[in-house]
């Protein structure tokens, strides 16, 4: 059991991966920091955890599509006077279809929520956990790194950024005290697909998806071991390891027929 000064950052808290992870922190003990976008669900989940487990939730209504919101963000929390001792980046989403017909106003979006946000809230709370040599770091990544997305493009692009720049960042802090995690997630049963409007496609239809909460408990496992990555679940573990044998455009090609519309749809 943590101490009641702990505090733990978790963006996108309040549904799916992002939600579970926040119930497993407050069942250890620790207080959280919960950024969504939605307030009137973010006090909603607040208060009910909050309720179930007895911690204290500072609750921060921010859009991670804004450019200054990471900034906005750290200011806040410093001005509490709270130490993040854990930092989780889940926040994410992703837009369906073929990349020509797909809305070049979202995807800047989806991009700065998976990269630019991912970048500047590491940087601006690694620094401090350097500095006191402790704390963690979870960054949301996917199987979805690992291939090529023909119908999620953007995503898988971004993906892979998340998972090259988690490893990066763990090899140049890995003597400071601090540990990052990524958690590799497979197709899991959350409000992701709604967003991005792909609830008819094959890997919907006619796939298995993961329960959220075997998937967070996965990644809130390893990033308190301390390990380097987690992929959740064996097939996604058997995807991943094939991926590293099979050439980019054989991936390609399976992956655009698992994400394309089910036939019945």
């Amino acid at each position: 059991m943590t101490t009641s000064q702990q505090y733990a950052l978790v963006t996108g808290g309040t549904t799916g991966i992002g939600y579970e992870l926040a119930r497993l922190l407050a069942a250890d003990g620790y207080n959280l920091i919960l950024v969504a976008r939605h307030h009137e669900e973010l006090g909603r989940v607040s208060n009910d955890i909050s309720n179930q487990y007895g911690v204290h939730i500072f609750q921060v209504s921010k859009d991670l599509f804004n450019v200054n919101a990471c900034v906005e963000i750290y200011d806040l929390v410093k001005a509490k006077g709270l130490s993040v001792e854990i930092l989780i980046n889940n926040a994410g989403q992703g837009q369906y279809g073929e990349f020509t017909d797909t809305n070049l106003q979202r995807e800047p979006d989806i991009i700065h929520l998976h990269i630019s946000s991912v970048v500047a809230l590491t940087k601006l709370f690694l620094k401090d956990m350097v500095k006191n040599g402790r704390g963690k770091i979870l960054n949301l990544s996917s199987i979805a790194s690992k291939t090529p997305g023909p119908l999620n493009s953007v995503y898988h692009a971004t993906k892979a950024f998340v998972q090259s720049f988690t490893e990066a960042i763990r090899e140049e802090v890995k003597e400071a005290g601090v540990t990052i995690t990524a958690l590799l997630a497979g197709a899991t049963d959350t409000d992701f697909f709604r967003k991005a409007e792909m609830e008819n496609s094959k890997v919907v239809v006619e796939g298995v998806l993961a329960d959220a909460a075997t998937v967070a408990k996965d990644g809130y496992e390893a990033m308190m071991n301390g390990d380097d990555m987690i992929v959740s679940g064996i097939k996604n573990k058997i995807q991943v390891a094939m991926s590293a044998v099979t050439p980019d455009s054989t991936l390609a090609k399976k992956m655009h027929k698992q994400q394309e519309p089910a036939e019945n749809n």
